[in-house]
């Protein structure tokens, strides 16, 4: 995790507290939202799990009730991104797991939640 956060913090501009709670809820969302193979991805990024765990702790009462991509859009704005930092974690978490996990994982995990694809 801590390889993904330094390129965030150092291609993105964010603080790695921010870059770690979005990476985590990315990944969150991953989890829930994907296919079986999101497991494969997210096990493939160490310290995924903590991250996960750590996003999962937070959030309001409004916080579920948005559905899909729009949702985790809203979720990583509430952490305080804005649209170009939250495309560019977004982009560099999917980078990373494409190196970890490879791109026929990541790409099937991508495709199988819709509206995903315009954002990575």
């Amino acid at each position: 995790m801590d390889e993904l956060i330094a390129r965030i913090t150092a291609n993105v501009g964010t603080d790695p507290e921010t870059a770690k709670k979005a990476v985590g809820l990315i990944l969150a969302f991953l989890q829930k939202e994907g296919p079986a193979k999101a497991t494969d991805l997210i096990s493939s990024i160490p310290g995924a799990d903590a991250a996960i765990a750590d996003a999962n702790s937070g959030g309001g009462f409004l916080s579920g009730l948005m559905p899909g991509v729009m949702g985790l859009g809203s979720k990583l704005m509430g952490a305080g991104l804005g649209m170009s930092e939250i495309s560019g974690i977004s982009k560099e978490t999917i980078a990373f797991a494409r190196e970890k996990a490879g791109s026929d994982v990541v790409d099937e995990v991508v495709n199988s939640i819709p509206g995903l694809s315009q954002f990575v």
